[in-house]
């Protein structure tokens, strides 16, 4: 667990937004090589890497990119309007630090406020909506207009990162943002990890894929093995009204909004779950598309299925457990060395 924790802590360090992955797939292959595998990166910046096993190839997907922003019009007044990478939402990144990170390698700090954000001056701040046409990023530099932000090499498209807050409680609450899906690529770390240190009698083939444009759309709809048949996308699982999952407890997703998982993939990962004696839930996500999705979407012929430790706030400030880890990483030991068929 504490393997698991410090590579979260590490990823969420790193800023990776959907179409800047490059540093955070280099540190994830670092990784990989350090505990003895042998990964390799696609032309589209995805990490590759065989865990071990013969027969029945079985591909665990997640992702590393992140939601995020990018500068859509330095202002007249030297600040920036953003729009968004991925699902941000204007809600809940308002008055949130970020980096601004130019094309020419300078990384500046800034806060994403509303348009007049002073309560003792504007009286309709509580009413006002937000979005991102409202909103904009100060940066913190000594700008006065639209030449003083420019004079710094800052321009439209250059990304906007924010800060993620990582922290574990004392309880064993892990609270950041981008738990979606950093804390799956720890957790994947923790896998080949232990199948190196146990030695676990793998019942099939086993790769690692870590996609760099889930959050996008279309992580996986490229460059995946050529011989695998199944993947398993391990994502964040739901939590919210009408779900059984919480952030103890591993998930199930047994159907997203693009549909049902595959039906003996779904079974099988239940059975594994109850034979382990796991706390899990088994869930219908209702606003939810994942690689495993992607992948089918772009013709490949798999088997799939979707697990997740369960994220409380997701794309927001996220919240999860370590009992949800622990669930997460045993019901995964527990799929690769089962005699289950897909």
């Amino acid at each position: 667990m504490k393997y698991i924790l410090d590579q979260l802590k590490n990823l969420t360090a790193i800023d990776s937004p959907s179409g800047f992955t490059r540093d955070a797939a280099q540190y994830t292959m670092e990784q990989f090589q350090k505990l003895g595998y042998h990964p390799s990166l696609t032309n589209k910046g995805c990490v590759v890497c065989e865990l071990g096993g013969e027969g029945r190839p079985l591909i665990f997907s997640a992702h590393i990119d992140t939601l995020g922003g990018m500068v859509a019009e330095v202002k007249p007044n030297g600040r920036l309007r953003i729009t968004n990478i991925g699902g941000l939402n204007a809600n809940n990144c308002e008055a949130e630090t970020c980096r601004i990170r130019t094309r020419t390698g300078k990384v500046f700090d800034g806060t994403l406020q509303m348009n007049d954000p002073s309560v003792h001056v504007n009286g309709d701040y509580s009413k006002q909506n937000r979005t991102f046409e409202g909103m904009e990023v100060v940066v913190d530099e000594n700008v006065k207009g639209k030449k003083d932000t420019e004079a710094l090499e800052i321009r439209n498209g250059d990304f906007v990162c924010f800060d993620p807050r990582t922290k574990v409680t004392r309880s064993g609450y892990i609270k950041s943002r981008f738990l979606d899906d950093k804390l799956s690529v720890a957790i994947l770390l923790g896998l080949a990890k232990e199948i190196r240190q146990k030695e676990l009698p793998l019942a099939r083939k086993v790769y690692v894929f870590i996609t760099d444009y889930e959050e996008v759309g279309h992580g996986a709809s490229g460059g995946l093995p050529a011989d695998a048949g199944e993947i398993v996308s391990v994502d964040m699982g739901c939590v919210g009204d009408g779900l059984a999952c919480d952030e103890h407890k591993v998930s199930i997703c047994a159907k997203d909004s693009e549909g049902p998982y595959d039906y003996e993939v779904t079974t099988g990962l239940i059975r594994c779950a109850e034979e382990a004696g796991l706390d899990f839930a088994v869930d219908v996500y209702p606003h939810y598309g994942s690689d495993a999705d992607a992948a089918l979407a772009a013709g490949n012929d798999f088997k799939h299925g979707l697990i997740g430790a369960g994220v409380y706030a997701s794309h927001g400030y996220e919240r999860a457990h370590t009992d949800g880890v622990n669930n997460t990483l045993k019901l995964l030991e527990r799929y690769i060395v089962s005699s289950h068929k897909a």
